[in-house]
């Protein structure tokens, strides 16, 4: 019974490894809705797979990192959608294992690691189902911070000076997933070594760790310069822009950001007591592990604050400061309310859950509608409830419920299910005489449907952008080299989304030269939510002699529900 109230460190250890895999290994039994932007993760990996090279064959405002876990996913199981899914689970994985190897350099007593491990796949890694290079950005980031702290109190200098280099290595390639996550792991990490470098006299793995990432760069940047990855890559140069606005950082965080200002706030008033009001700074700053991890802990904090302006979709890929300031303030709770113990460590898993509810309650929700069933319909008139207070009055969305999409039986877009619209029109598409029967039609698809390139077995163009959005991922250059290629009417087929609530997702103007030189031959619901964007399939201009012979009255297909 002792043992049982008194679960020992190796137990604890052993349902942290239970808890990272199966919220891990979670997504792997369910399908799910079309996701937005997941074309883009599909493209890149499937390019990379068919061994096409970047900034030579595709271009991309970013480096390349983050698309190799997909690519050599697809090498494995196929170019397949539910292939990506695969990946996310081998990317938190990974991330699950960091962040708890990064805890135990801290020396938290077990309790208070299963406690922070626990919060960190459930407000972290348990949603994030489909990869995402604002996700993967800071997973590599984490390996790179473990390597740099392993590196601060390793005792072997030849073990500190490895993993500084990988260190360097890891946070380099958190870069050459995005830029902007990437520049703050750097800083984040120069600020840990630098502090030991100041606090303990020891240089070396802060200059190793430079080395390393100098390497890397060099590694990867040095062979794409005659590819054009300095047109491509965004550093600020036109004709990109830079996305970093003071203006809009400070709107952010003094207009919003109220969870990670409480952290730092409360984390600062820590610091304040942990140098008795000031009087006592230089002991605080000489105890090597308290200052690295108020240091670390301040800087994760710092950088959610900037990374949700600079990267701003999704809003939520920032939550991860949540577990690193709960880790942080749970060592402070007093040995009296000993976590080691069953029941105060039951209690607060228990808390946990419910302060996170919402990331796993749509999973029960069906469960609740059937015990506490609405009293009346939304649809009613005569009853006023939060669910129709407000009165939708966009046109421009022809809302289908998600009940309502379906598998579309199709290999590449295998794990997901879509409108109903949305299939029919990929199947009337695969009938269309421009694809039907054809080895290798000649096809731009400027739509989300970008596994469709395994699926009807065209060749993707080189050199072309990743992706289409306009002044991001391509530019007044490369609309003009599109306009004229449709000018002189040079694609078989052309599918082009027009998804009236984004700017220039998909460039107004090549969908203007399409008007001009094509003819719209069907149209369709776009896999978005909500359901206000659609897809245009254009084909060639018919003849003269083409046209007399259409069958009278014969029109293009209209937008299905």
């Amino acid at each position: 019974m002792n043992n049982l109230l008194n679960p020992s460190d190796r137990k604890i250890s052993i349902a942290e490894i239970i808890v990272i895999v199966g919220f891990s290994l979670f997504p792997l039994f369910f399908q799910y809705p079309y996701r937005v932007n997941i074309f883009l993760s599909w493209e890149g990996a499937y390019r990379l797979y068919l061994g096409q090279v970047p900034y030579k064959d595709f271009g991309l405002p970013m480096g390349f990192a983050y698309w190799v876990i997909p690519a050599v996913f697809f090498k494995i199981f196929g170019p397949y959608m539910f292939s990506l899914v695969k990946a996310q689970v081998f990317i938190n994985l990974v991330a699950g294992f960091s962040f708890r190897s990064l805890l135990k350099q801290f020396d938290l007593v077990s309790g208070q690691r299963f406690l922070s491990v626990l919060l960190f796949c459930l407000s972290y890694s348990f949603f994030n189902f489909w990869p995402w290079y604002n996700h993967s950005v800071f997973v590599y980031e984490l390996v790179g911070l473990l390597f740099v702290t392993r590196s601060i109190f390793s005792q072997n200098r030849r073990w500190s000076y490895a993993f500084a280099f990988l260190g360097g290595f890891f946070v380099f390639v958190s870069f050459f997933t995005k830029q902007d996550g990437g520049a703050l792991a750097l800083l984040l990490a120069l600020a840990l070594l630098g502090y030991q470098a100041i606090g303990q006299r020891k240089f070396a793995p802060i200059i190793v760790f430079i080395a390393g990432f100098a390497v890397t760069a060099m590694a990867l940047i040095l062979p794409f310069l005659s590819h054009g990855i300095g047109y491509w890559f965004n550093y600020g140069q036109p004709p990109h822009y830079s996305r970093v606005s003071m203006h809009d950082m400070i709107d952010e965080i003094f207009g919003a950001s109220q969870w990670a200002k409480f952290y730092f706030v409360l984390i600062l008033l820590v610091g304040f007591v942990k140098t008795d009001s000031f009087r006592n700074i230089k002991g605080f700053f000489q105890d090597s592990k308290a200052f690295t991890f108020f240091l670390l802990t301040c800087g994760i904090l710092v950088q959610a604050l900037i990374i949700q302006v600079t990267s701003y979709t999704p809003p939520d890929n920032n939550i991860y400061f949540h577990s690193f300031a709960f880790a942080y303030l749970i060592t402070l709770v007093p040995a009296s309310f000993n976590l080691n113990r069953l029941v105060p460590l039951g209690l607060t898993v228990v808390m946990i859950f419910f302060w996170w509810s919402g990331t796993y309650y749509k999973y029960v929700q069906r469960i609740v509608d059937r015990v506490f069933p609405r009293t009346a319909e939304v649809t009613d008139r005569n009853i006023v409830s939060r669910h129709n207070f407000m009165v939708n009055t966009d046109s421009t969305t022809l809302d289908v419920d998600m009940s309502e999409w379906k598998s579309s039986g199709l290999k590449a877009f295998s794990g997901v299910y879509m409108p109903v619209s949305t299939i029919d029109g990929i199947n009337r598409l695969l009938e269309r005489p421009e694809i039907k029967g054809k080895e290798k039609p000649l096809v731009l698809n400027m739509t989300e449907l970008t596994p469709l390139a395994h699926e009807i077995g065209y060749e993707l163009e080189t050199p072309r952008p990743l992706w289409y959005h306009r002044n991001v991922a391509m530019f007044d250059k490369e609309v003009d080299l599109f306009c004229d290629l449709i000018g002189k009417q040079y694609y078989d087929v052309v599918l082009f989304e027009d998804v009236a609530m984004l700017n220039n997702f998909y460039p107004y103007a090549v969908q203007d030269c399409l008007k001009e030189h094509y003819d719209r031959v069907d149209t369709f619901l776009a896999p978005r939510r909500p359901t206000n964007a659609t897809i245009e399939v254009y084909v060639r201009k018919k003849t003269a002699a083409e046209t007399t012979a259409v069958t009278p009255g014969t029109s293009e297909n209209q937008v299905e529900q």
